[in-house]
C-alpha cells in the first residue's frame, strides 16, 4: 500500500525529470519568431510593470490576441529579470512543472489511482510533442493558461466534493483567469462533463424498483434510468451554463480580435472543403506523432489539399475509433472519455477558422494529447490484465517509454538553442516552408549576415510569391546594405499584398529619406501613423524629416508626440533637443538632452550635441567635458571638434 511518503517521491520525481529533460533551456535565446512581438521589441512590455502598461494589457488586442494575463506574465519577467532570456525560459518551466503536478494531483484525486495517473502526468512533462509549448518564450499562454486549466478541474473536483457556491465561484474565477491567457479553455467545460461521467460518475443509471411497483419491473427499471440518467444530465448542463456563457463571450472577442488583427486567413486563401480536409488528416498526424513522434518543427507549412485517399482515410479511421469507444463505454469509460477528450480539445485550433498560414502545430497539443494519454495509462493494463507477467511488462514497457520520451525531447529542446539551429532543424524536416526561409533570412538580418539573408528571402518568395513578410523583409536587407531604390520595390510589393501592415510603409518612409525625398518619407510615415497612431517610431521619424526640411515646429510636435507614447524614447528626446537648437531655445535644448543621458547613458550623439548647446550659451568647461564624454564613447563629431579646437 502506498503512504504519503511515495505520493511525495511520486511529486519529486516528475520535478527531476522535467528540469533534467528541459535544462538546455538555460542556454537557449530568444528566437526572431512571435518573441520580438511579445517581448523583445514590445514597447509596453520591455519597460517592466507600468501603469501605462497594465492599462494597454487590459485593452489591447495586439498580435492579434487578447489575452492580459500573459501579458502581464511577460512584463513581470522582464521587471524581475530584463531581458535574460535564461529567466524567461525558466519561468515558462516552472509553470510546466506545476502543470504536470497538477495533472497529478487532479487524476489521482479523481480515481485513487497512484500509478496511472503518475503515468499520465510523466508523459506530459516528457513528451516531445509539449516542447515547443515549454521552450518557446512567446508561448507563455500555453503553460499559462494549461495551470489555470489544472486549477480549475481541481477547484470543479472540490466543488462536487462540497457543492457550495463559494466553491463554485473559485470554479469560475480559475477558468476566466486561463480565459485571459489563452481562449484555448473554451472547451474546458465539455471536459467537466466528460469528467462527470468518468471518472466523478456523476452520471448514473438508478434501477432500483419502488417497492410498489410489482408488475414489469424490468420495464420500469429501463425507463426510469433513462429518466434519472436526463434529469441528472440536464443538472449537469445547467450547472455549467455560467462556464458556457464565459466560453462563448470569450469566443466572440477572440474571432472579433484576430480579424482586426488580419491573422485569420479568408475562405479565398483557405476555402472551406479544403480547411475541413485538413482538420481531419490533421487528427491522424498529431496521433500518429503522439507515438512516434519525429521530424517535428517550429513551423508546417499548409499542404493546400491533401490527397483525397487521404482524407477518406482519415475520415474512416476517426469514425470507427469513434463508434469503437463508444460502443464500449460501459465497460471502458476511459476511453470514451480520453477519445472525446482528445478531439474536443483540439476543435478549436484545427484550423476551420484558419489563423494563421499552418498545418497543424506543436504548441495545439499541450492539453488535448493528455486525451490520448489517459486511453493509454487506462487501456493498455486493461488489455493485459490476464497476462502472467502483467506488473513486470508495464513497468519494464513504461519505463523504456519514458526513457525515449526523455532523449527525444532532451534531443529538441536543444534546436531551441537560438534561431538559426531551430530553422535549420525544421528545414531539413519539412518541404516548401517559405515561413521558415522568411524567418532564417530575418535571423540572419538581425545577427548582421545580410548577404546570408538575400538568398532565404529569395526562397521565401520563390515558394509563395504572395509571402508579404519576405518582401518586407528583403527590403529591410536591401535598405541596410543601403539599396534603398531596391528596399522600396520590396515594400511597394509587401504593401500590394499586406496594405494593412503598419512596418513596410514605415520602412519605404525611411527608404524614401534617405534617398533625400522628404516628402515622400513623410506621406508613408504619416500612413503608418493613421494605420497604428500608437507608432512612436513613425512620429518620431516624421519628425526628423520635417526637421531636414525646416518644419522645426512641426518636427518638435511629433518628438512630443513620440515621448508621450513611448516616455523612454531616447532619440526623440535628443532629436527634439536638437530642434530647439536649431529654433535658439539652447537651455530647453539641454534639458532634453539630459533626458536622453538619463535614459541612454552611453549616448554619444546626445552628449555632442548636448556640448554644442553649452558652447552656444558660452560655458565652454561644460561643453569640453561633453564632448569629451562623447569621443570616449567613439563619436567621430566630438574628435574632430576637439582636434580643431586643439584639446586631447
Amino acid at each position: 500500500m502506498l503512504t504519503k511518503k511515495h505520493i511525495l517521491l511520486i511529486y519529486l520525481l516528475l520535478t527531476a525529470v522535467s528540469i533534467t529533460a528541459f535544462w538546455q533551456l538555460n542556454h537557449c535565446d530568444f528566437i526572431n519568431y512571435d518573441d520580438p512581438t511579445y517581448v523583445t521589441e514590445n514597447i509596453h512590455i520591455r519597460n517592466g510593470v507600468t501603469t501605462e502598461a497594465i492599462r494597454w494589457v487590459c485593452t489591447a488586442g495586439y498580435a492579434a490576441n487578447w489575452h492580459p494575463l500573459t501579458w502581464m506574465s511577460h512584463m513581470l519577467d522582464v521587471q524581475l529579470f530584463g531581458l535574460n532570456p535564461r529567466w524567461h525560459h525558466l519561468t515558462n518551466l516552472l509553470f510546466h512543472i506545476a502543470n504536470t503536478l497538477l495533472l497529478f494531483f487532479v487524476f489521482h484525486r479523481m480515481t485513487k489511482e497512484t500509478w496511472k495517473s503518475a503515468f499520465v502526468a510523466a508523459l506530459f512533462a516528457l513528451h516531445p510533442l509539449h516542447v515547443q509549448s515549454v521552450a518557446w518564450v512567446s508561448e507563455r499562454k500555453d503553460v499559462l493558461s494549461t495551470f489555470f486549466w489544472m486549477l480549475t478541474m481541481g477547484a470543479y473536483i472540490h466543488y462536487v466534493e462540497h457543492p457550495r457556491l463559494k466553491n463554485y465561484l473559485a470554479v469560475l474565477i480559475f477558468f476566466a483567469l486561463g480565459l485571459m491567457a489563452k481562449p484555448m479553455l473554451v472547451t474546458l467545460p465539455f471536459v467537466l462533463l466528460l469528467l462527470d461521467y468518468w471518472p466523478l460518475q456523476r452520471v448514473g443509471l438508478n434501477f432500483a424498483t419502488p417497492p410498489n411497483s410489482a408488475t414489469a419491473p424490468f420495464l420500469f427499471a429501463a425507463l426510469h434510468g433513462r429518466t434519472t440518467i436526463r434529469l441528472r444530465v440536464k443538472k449537469l448542463l445547467l450547472e455549467k451554463l455560467p462556464l458556457f456563457a464565459f466560453a462563448a463571450l470569450s469566443c466572440i472577442v477572440t474571432y472579433v480580435v484576430q480579424k482586426k488583427g488580419g491573422s485569420v486567413a479568408s475562405f479565398e486563401v483557405f476555402p472551406l472543403g479544403i480547411r475541413i480536409a485538413n482538420a481531419f488528416v490533421s487528427y491522424i498526424v498529431y496521433i500518429a506523432k503522439m507515438v512516434w513522434p519525429d521530424n517535428l518543427a517550429v513551423f508546417y507549412p499548409h499542404p493546400g489539399l491533401w490527397p483525397l485517399w487521404q482524407v477518406l482515410g482519415a475520415v474512416f479511421f476517426l469514425a470507427a475509433a469513434s463508434l469503437i469507444v463508444m460502443r464500449t463505454a460501459n465497460r471502458f469509460p476511459y476511453l470514451t472519455v480520453g477519445w472525446l477528450w482528445f478531439l474536443g480539445t483540439i476543435v478549436p485550433v484545427m484550423g476551420i477558422v484558419q489563423v494563421g498560414g499552418q498545418a497543424m502545430a506543436d504548441r495545439y497539443t499541450y492539453i488535448p494529447l493528455i486525451g490520448l494519454f489517459i486511453m493509454s495509462a487506462w487501456g493498455i493494463p486493461e488489455l493485459l490484465k490476464k497476462w502472467r507477467y502483467r506488473k513486470e511488462a508495464l513497468f519494464a514497457s513504461s519505463a523504456l517509454i519514458l526513457a525515449c520520451l526523455f532523449v527525444v525531447t532532451w534531443t529538441q529542446v536543444g534546436y531551441w538553442r537560438n534561431s538559426i539551429i531551430l530553422y535549420d532543424h525544421a528545414l531539413k524536416v519539412t518541404s516548401r516552408n517559405d515561413t521558415i526561409h522568411n524567418n532564417r533570412g530575418d535571423a540572419f538580418c538581425r545577427l548582421g549576415n545580410l548577404r546570408q539573408a538575400i538568398p532565404d528571402f529569395d526562397k521565401a518568395v520563390g515558394i509563395n510569391p504572395e509571402n508579404a513578410d519576405a518582401y518586407y523583409n528583403r527590403g529591410v536587407t536591401y535598405g541596410k546594405l543601403g539599396d534603398n531604390r531596391r528596399a522600396i520595390e520590396d515594400f511597394d510589393r509587401s504593401i500590394e499584398i499586406n496594405p494593412k501592415r503598419v512596418e513596410p510603409y514605415y520602412n519605404r518612409g525611411f527608404a524614401y529619406g534617405e534617398l533625400g525625398d522628404q516628402g515622400q518619407a513623410i506621406e508613408n510615415f504619416s500612413m503608418a501613423i493613421e494605420i497604428a497612431p500608437e507608432n512612436a517610431d513613425a512620429y518620431n521619424s516624421r519628425g526628423v524629416s520635417y526637421g531636414k526640411l525646416g518644419n522645426y515646429r512641426q518636427a518638435i510636435s511629433d518628438y512630443d508626440r513620440t515621448v508621450e507614447i513611448d516616455p523612454g524614447h531616447a532619440r526623440a528626446f535628443n532629436n527634439r533637443g536638437f530642434a530647439y537648437d536649431r529654433l535658439g531655445d539652447h537651455r530647453q535644448a539641454i534639458s532634453d538632452y539630459n533626458r536622453a543621458i538619463e535614459i541612454k547613458p552611453d549616448y554619444a550623439k546626445a552628449y555632442f550635441n548636448r556640448g554644442i548647446a553649452h558652447v552656444e550659451l558660452g560655458d565652454d568647461s561644460t561643453a569640453i567635458e561633453d564632448l569629451k564624454t562623447a569621443a570616449e564613447f567613439d563619436s567621430k563629431e566630438a574628435k574632430e571638434f576637439l582636434r580643431s579646437r586643439g584639446i586631447n
